[in-house]
């Protein structure tokens, strides 16, 4: 079975906040879904984070903004971030909430690209750290299609859900996935390193298979050795094509029917769901007035989206000795695969 050339892990134990960290092979760069708590995720984690899915500015699905800020002022990075409607005024109300007189020192000027969404259209910002994170250009507009970001080899979809505010279902669908045999690179001498990232975007742009393709060996971004295939031959070498994954992130949705017919088209067929589980079946009708999905609606949305795995996350403190009932509960409704 070809290895997924990306992972995904909740950020938290299903009682705490929620949050996904979607990391990638041989490359610096990870997504996160949702922006709730993130002190399990390390600095070196958090400084891979290149674009930022928040459903809802609820506080335990975008506390998390301050420490992820903080993080990467300074660095040479930019941060995407993407939101339903609203976030402008709650990214531009907490970046307002900070003294920012000393950010013209630093070295790598931070820059913002916030991105709010609405059933018609998707507006984008910017905001640069040297010029205290004041608007930068004008603002650019899109209908919105229901593709959040497209690159060659992957696209990030969302679907407006209601949470008696918007929210956003996410899925991430790989449209093929370029993997890369360890063994195959050992026995031509080759080493495991950021150029991998750049030769995997190559297979997926279909580049011309006669052109001269470089290998480079480097330390501290220093070329110290560089070395010329055919990028055909080096591709029949050491890449092997599989089809893409797909994982779909649904969290804070009401179980009503227009709800789960939109979820259940962002899901359909997906590898893996992540989905929340707030309440048992017994407590449905509190869960209705909250609007969060029971743990047989959860496992009843993912048998009927043909889903293979689900993780549930978000559980309600009230069933804190409750866990494996939750489990339960959504595994008998999901009835097939597995479920975590």
């Amino acid at each position: 079975m070809a290895r997924m050339s990306f992972t995904a892990r909740l950020v938290n134990p299903p009682f705490q906040d929620p949050g996904l960290l979607i990391s990638f092979q041989f490359q610096r760069r990870a997504m996160l879904f949702a922006l709730g708590e993130v002190h399990t995720l390390s600095p070196r984690d958090l400084l891979k984070i290149s674009h930022v899915f928040v459903t809802h500015t609820h506080m335990d699905h975008f506390v998390g903004f301050d420490t992820l800020l903080r993080v990467s002022l300074g660095r040479d990075k930019d941060l995407h971030l993407f939101g339903p409607e609203g976030f402008f005024e709650r990214v531009e109300g907490k970046l307002a909430g900070y003294t920012w007189n000393l950010v013209g020192d630093y070295p790598h000027p931070l820059e913002l690209s916030v991105t709010e969404v609405t059933e018609e259209r998707s507006r984008t910002r910017r905001y640069l750290c040297k010029d205290r994170f004041l608007r930068a250009g004008d603002e650019e507009e899109a209908p919105f299609t229901g593709i959040l970001i497209r690159e060659p080899d992957l696209r990030v979809e969302a679907a407006l859900l209601d949470h008696r505010i918007p929210c956003l279902g996410l899925s991430l669908i790989e449209e093929f996935s370029v993997n890369i045999d360890k063994e195959a690179l050992l026995a031509l001498g080759l080493p495991v390193g950021p150029w991998l990232t750049s030769f995997k975007r190559a297979v997926a742009e279909k580049r011309d298979p006669d052109r001269a393709y470089s290998v480079v060996w480097e330390e501290e971004g220093k070329i110290l050795r560089e070395r010329t295939f055919p990028f055909g031959e080096l591709t029949e070498k050491i890449a092997r094509m599989s089809p893409g994954q797909k994982v779909t992130y649904l969290t804070d949705l009401a179980g009503s029917p227009e709800n789960l017919d939109k979820a259940l088209d962002l899901a359909r067929d997906a590898d893996h769901l992540f989905v929340e589980a707030a309440f048992l079946d017994r407590d449905r009708e509190i869960a209705k007035t909250k609007c969060h999905l029971t743990a047989k609606e959860a496992g009843t949305l993912a048998r009927k989206a043909g889903v293979k795995q689900i993780t549930l996350f978000h559980f309600s403190p009230r069933y804190t000795d409750l866990e494996e009932e939750i489990r339960r509960e959504a595994m008998e409704a999901f009835g097939k695969g597995s479920c975590r």
